[in-house]
């Protein structure tokens, strides 16, 4: 097992791979109801299928949404996911949302028909045998795969769309790649467009003049002036309201923004890295979302992978998880037959549940079952207790353990709301606020928080 602090990246980097590259052939059989013959191979883990130029199988047919469906590599199968099409997806003529691919399937799109079948690929790709990639830890292919990409990304000026399930570590992703950008030395701005009132985002982004509105009581600069010369990081940027995204479009073509309240335009020079747990190409096929502010984020896409698909990092993501909580000897709760089982868990909150899992197994001295349910029930067993702690010590590690859990799903329940959590929780909200703030949870703008791929919690953003 490779470990961070063993080779320089000089050294790491001339360790290498060799994997399979999935490839599709797409055989486009109809179009717009007449009869084509036309073959398309694709080699990657996401094929978007749809009319706009920037989809991977491109189909002219006014039947056939924009952004249509995606065909998605996961834990070694192919699933069709349709993008909430107007005329929908037929798998074998059933309409489907979200299905596994059989080894030859025949797809039904709009009034275009696709055969798709999984071949072998072309040659064997080489991959660098990375096993960290500053804050991010391991060594499953789909990590490794994001490294390269992140090492080809970072020293770019390009605008980069970060794409994954809540809990992946979008936020530290967005890190590593500011941290390899000529940019780095420069402003790095972070805003939460979920956890901002819908009224007052606008203001965060460019600012605002006294007066301007009720309770702007002085002048107030935006983050994208903050930026100016680094980078700004939208985070959750599916959340923002539709009004305010040709404002948001416009500071990015333009490079230039005006405050609320103000006339004349300031002149901005940032980089746009943005990330969302949301499918924007749906939002976009919906109206949720604009087209054009879509492209002009998304110049380069990147999809950090669920924890279900890189299980093999488990036991690096603990130690890592371990070392940061500065009880690396703990790892004896950990044994193979309790990885086995956290390996047969769907991780639903991916690498932010594995953190709470591992902190949780320390403060209780022992690595329980791995699913929600006989987690709380090993917690209330008297038999999983160390009764050679003190009572206060092991009742304050508990209550702590608790508060972060409970509020970490609330957080994710409430979208980052905070005085929506309150009311769910039943309890004040400022009282809130300083538990989130105890914790270094987010939530209401509030950065900080562990790791969620790997690294020290003291210094890292958030998961998101």
């Amino acid at each position: 097992m490779l470990r961070r602090d063993e080779h320089s990246v000089a050294t790491v980097r001339q360790l290498i791979d060799t994997v399979s590259i999935p490839r599709l052939s797409l055989t486009v059989d109809r179009e717009a109801g007449k009869s084509v013959s036309r073959t398309v191979l694709f080699d990657g883990e996401v094929c978007r299928i749809g009319t706009h130029s920037s989809n991977d199988l491109v189909l002219q047919d006014p039947a056939v949404s924009r952004f249509h469906c995606r065909l998605v590599r996961e834990e070694g199968a192919w699933r069709v996911r349709d993008w909430g099409a107007l005329n929908g997806t037929r798998l074998e003529g059933v309409r489907i949302r979200d299905a596994d691919l059989p080894a030859d399937a025949t797809l039904t799109i709009g009034d275009s028909t696709v055969r798709v079948r999984a071949v072998a690929p072309a040659e064997q790709a080489v991959v660098p045998m990375i096993p960290a990639f500053g804050q991010l830890a391991g060594t499953s292919v789909p990590m490794r795969k994001l490294f390269a990409l992140l090492e080809k990304i970072g020293p770019s000026d390009i605008n980069v769309l970060i794409e994954g399930e809540s809990g992946t570590g979008k936020e530290l992703v967005a890190n590593e790649i500011v941290q390899r950008s000529p940019r780095a030395d420069k402003p790095f701005v972070v805003v939460d467009c979920g956890a901002i009132s819908p009224s007052l985002v606008e203001s965060e982004l460019f600012g605002h003049l006294r007066g301007s509105f009720t309770g702007a009581d002085r002048d107030r600069i935006g983050a994208f002036e903050a930026a100016d010369s680094g980078t700004v990081f939208l985070d959750e940027v599916g959340e923002l309201p539709l009004e305010l995204q040709p404002k948001l479009l416009r500071a990015i073509e333009a490079r230039e923004i005006r405050r609320v309240g103000e006339t004349r335009p300031r002149k901005v020079n940032v980089r746009v890295v943005s990330a969302t747990n949301r499918d924007l190409e749906r939002e976009v096929n919906r109206g949720g979302f604009r087209e054009d502010l879509y492209f002009r984020l998304a110049v380069m896409s990147v999809r950090v992978p669920p924890l279900r698909e890189r299980l093999d990092d488990l036991i690096i993501l603990v130690r890592v998880f371990l070392q940061a909580l500065g009880v690396p000897e703990e790892e004896r709760l950990f044994t193979p037959p309790v990885l086995a089982e956290m390996a047969r868990h769907d991780w639903p909150g991916n690498v932010r549940e594995l953190r709470n899992y591992v902190e949780r197994s320390v403060v209780l001295q022992k690595a329980g079952p791995a699913n929600r349910r006989a987690m709380g029930a090993a917690a209330a067993s008297t038999s999983s207790f160390d009764i050679t702690v003190p009572f206060k010590i092991a009742k304050d590690g508990a209550i702590d353990t608790f508060e972060r859990g409970y509020l970490t799903s609330l957080l994710e329940a409430s979208g980052n709301n905070m005085s929506k959590a309150a009311r769910m929780a039943g309890m004040d909200r400022m009282y809130l606020h300083r538990l989130v703030q105890k914790h270094g949870l987010r939530g209401g703008g509030t950065a900080g928080g562990a790791p969620a791929i790997g690294g020290p919690p003291s210094s890292a953003p958030g998961e998101r």
